[in-house]
């Protein structure tokens, strides 16, 4: 099993039951050609596995986690790194870093608490399609 200390690609942890969190999922794979980006659910053993250091973040579903060359990123960070390692001009959004973190996360903490209300959620979380299956880490990897 894989620590987060040694892995490959970036690995996106997100909450696999949230339908905006799922469709961010999917609109990171359309923006991601060269496959960069890999994925595992918040509520996975694998996140439990690869973010265990700090069990109490895999539990709680509001942030998106960016588990990147060794390194945590949370929230906005985690959100503008992923832009930055997009196709095309997504990475332009990366310039929104020098919004001072508080103000961002602020924005980014309101959306996720309300992100259910707004969206929804699934019962389960979603299956990948055989197409994509391979940037799923699993309890193989």
């Amino acid at each position: 099993m894989q620590n987060k200390k040694d892995v490959d690609h970036p690995i996106v942890l997100f909450d696999g039951v949230c339908n905006v969190c799922n469709g961010a999922v999917q609109w990171i794979i359309r923006h991601d050609q060269q496959g960069r980006f890999h994925f595992a659910s918040l509520q996975s053993d694998v996140a439990a596995n690869l973010y265990g250091d700090n069990p109490s973040k895999t539990t709680s579903p509001d942030s998106i986690i960016l588990l990147e060359d060794g390194r945590t990123y949370m929230e906005s960070t985690a959100v503008l790194r992923i832009c930055k390692g997009l196709d095309g001009w997504w990475k332009g959004l990366y310039i929104f870093i020098v919004v001072p973190r508080f103000i961002r996360d602020g924005v980014y903490r309101w959306f996720a608490r309300n992100r259910y209300r707004w969206f929804g959620k699934q019962e389960t979380c979603m299956i990948p399609t055989p197409e994509i299956r391979s940037r799923f880490v699993d309890q193989g990897e």
